[in-house]
């Protein structure tokens, strides 16, 4: 805890984290991915209030769908278990519930034209710094969302966040706790140690022959061979079949005339604004006098990006004169959309109120998208049809090496008719091979497939990514042996000498441990010298990490010092000694510093209140499941 306090008092107190939104949207309810009947039981109800089946089959269809993808192009689907997704759906549905309930009754909410805001400031749907709608569209069908299944999650998560906002900011720590946290972070201690390695003990260890037969006999499961298969396999590749595709121009002019009749001229209008905020400190009626002052000045012909600079409350665009960038139909709702329609180029419009404050809203440009130029997607539309033709033709061709692998006995004929090379594989076991095709869990699951190896067949289509497909036939089925006692001799001598080694050297470092805890004197242990370092801080980096670990977990030595046995990561051992412990010196921290540790101490306890909270509304919860 106190590590973590230091790191945090180096940087930004606290930070706002938003854009926890993605997760929640493969967790909670979405419109319209599965044909429902409206009639279904809800599978669980929260105070009750209805969790619907429709809503849990698409939460748990989108989770899905998102393991997948994150699983990358080798996703096997039948690695997830569904009935789990199921589960860990609904158990998040149940606790959103739980929390949007809680907010609602300490009274919170947000308005539709604040969470319009939040969207068109999301950094994602953003195209140069400006809020771009098919951006927004991209992004949430790649989501598997719609505008208004974001909007409620918005609403939802926001809301959530508000709560989470009000224990944060109300929690509080006095000073005396502050002050001790302080010391103790703040705190140095005096110490020494010595590490002492296996090496030399090894050089003593004796085994005989009935020690490595006692340990092959007791142990005789651990020295199997792994059973392995060598496979031999016949491989489409899109790839490779490139070469086979030819562009076709006329085919091409055919793919423009398309595209130029898909193509839908849209009405962009460039705006820019002044805004004036309403807050705690500046209340409606002084925004709106300040709002109707600043548009006189502009009706006296003074610069509307100057007084944007200077006047406007909007950070994101008072440097740039104002300037929101292009607007399409639908990107806004309420006053302010119905504003920037109402104008022509070059007006400004009078004071707008919205839920930020009074906005004075001038349409800079306004123009037509025209329709694209040959020149300007020709290579796009050959890509298309490549990808057109060479999917045709990889489709074709998996199509006929699955009939020919069904049919035939071996892999000769298919590779003959479909002009293919049987390629072999190593041998490899249940975890996998070296390369990318054996190391494919498909490829390990069909190589291992009882049928397959037993009736000598040809495999069905494995499908490697999106482009790739194999059909393999087990060549050799190496079963599983037990190795002799000569053959893993080395092992066990290994493993013993280990063993007996670190038993030695335990007993040797608890044998000098106990003598230095009845005062006896740090001496060298088996040609390993003592370390000393004073003043050392609990982020001291320039001691061993377990060294700290364990000098800060000792008491303040009464007299002489205090001891402990230590393992580090490398393999030795040792002891670790405190000599003395430091306590600081608060009078020379500033009250900034203070005050700092307080609102790192403040987020903390808020955290736990939070916590607290959370764990009480789910015990107190009427949750039914079915």
């Amino acid at each position: 805890m106190l590590q973590n306090i230091r790191d945090n008092s180096q940087g930004i107190v606290a930070k706002i984290i938003v854009g926890l939104i993605v997760v929640t949207f493969a967790l909670f309810g979405v419109e319209s991915l599965v044909s429902l009947t409206s009639g279904s039981n809800a599978p669980a109800t929260v105070n009750g209030v209805d969790i619907s089946e429709r809503d849990l089959l698409q939460g748990a269809d989108l989770q899905r769908r998102q393991l997948l993808a994150q699983m990358g192009e080798n996703a096997d689907p039948t690695l997830l278990d569904d009935n789990l997704i199921r589960k860990a759906t609904l158990d998040n549905l149940i606790q959103q519930e739980i929390l949007v309930q809680s907010a609602v009754d300490q009274n919170m909410a947000i308005s539709d034209q604040v969470l319009d805001q939040m969207i068109i400031n999301t950094q994602d749907f953003k195209v140069n710094g400006v809020f771009n709608p098919d951006q927004y569209q991209a992004v949430l069908r790649n989501a598997g969302l719609t505008p208004l299944m974001y909007k409620n999650l918005l609403r939802k998560e926001t809301l959530i966040s508000y709560e989470r906002s009000g224990y944060m900011l109300s929690a509080f720590v006095l000073n005396d706790e502050a002050e001790r946290i302080m010391t103790l972070d703040r705190e140095t201690r005096d110490l020494a140690y010595v590490k002492v390695g296996l090496q030399d003990y090894m050089q003593g260890v004796s085994l005989t022959p009935a020690d490595l037969t006692a340990y092959y006999d007791a142990h005789q499961q651990d020295f199997m061979t792994e059973e392995q298969v060598a496979i031999e396999y016949l491989l489409v590749n899109k790839a490779d079949l490139l070469k086979e595709v030819k562009v076709d121009e006329t085919e091409l002019q055919a793919q423009f005339e398309q595209l130029k009749a898909a193509f839908k001229s849209e009405e962009q209008r460039t705006v820019s604004h002044i805004m004036i905020e309403v807050s705690d400190k500046v209340d409606d009626a002084a925004a709106l006098a300040k709002a109707e002052a600043l548009e006189k000045k502009l009706a006296a012909g003074e610069d509307f990006a100057a007084l944007a600079q200077s006047e406007s409350d909007d950070p994101g665009s008072a440097a740039a004169g104002g300037d929101l960038g292009v607007y399409q139909k639908g990107m806004l709702d309420g006053p302010f959309e119905q504003a920037v329609y109402s104008l022509k180029a070059g007006e400004v419009s009078a004071p707008v109120r919205t839920a930020f404050g009074y906005h004075i809203i001038k349409l800079t440009g306004l123009s037509e998208s025209k329709a694209p130029e040959f020149d300007e997607v020709k290579d796009q539309l050959i890509a298309e049809q490549m990808d057109n033709k060479v999917e045709q033709i990889y489709v074709e061709r998996v199509g006929q090496l699955t009939d020919l692998a069904f049919s035939s006995g071996d892999l000769q004929d298919p590779a003959a008719e479909l002009k293919l090379n049987i390629i072999e594989a190593a041998p490899f076991s249940r975890k996998g091979g070296n390369d990318d095709i054996t190391s494919n869990p498909r490829v390990v699951r069909a190589a291992f497939n009882e049928e397959l190896i037993r009736d000598s067949l040809n495999s069905d289509p494995i499908e490697l990514d999106s482009g790739r497909t194999l059909v393999l036939r087990i060549k050799d089925h190496i079963t599983p042996r037990q190795l002799s006692e000569e053959e893993v001799k080395p092992q066990i001598t290994e493993i013993l000498t280990l063993k007996k080694a670190g038993e030695a050297l335990q007993a040797s470092l608890e044998s000098e441990l106990e003598q230095l805890q009845q005062g006896g004197e740090r001496v060298a242990i088996n040609g390993s010298e003592w370390q000393t370092a004073d003043a050392v801080g609990r982020a001291d980096r320039n001691q061993p990490v377990e060294v700290i670990a364990a000098a800060f977990k000792l008491p303040k030595p009464e007299q002489g010092a205090s001891y402990s046995l230590i393992r580090l990561n490398d393999g030795t051992q040792g002891i670790v000694a405190v000599t003395a412990v430091n306590e600081p010196d608060l009078s020379t921290v500033s009250a900034d510093e203070k005050k700092a540790m307080r609102n790192i101490l403040s987020q903390r306890s808020g955290q736990f209140d939070y916590q607290a909270m959370m764990e009480a509304r789910k015990n107190a919860a009427e949750v039914e499941r079915l």
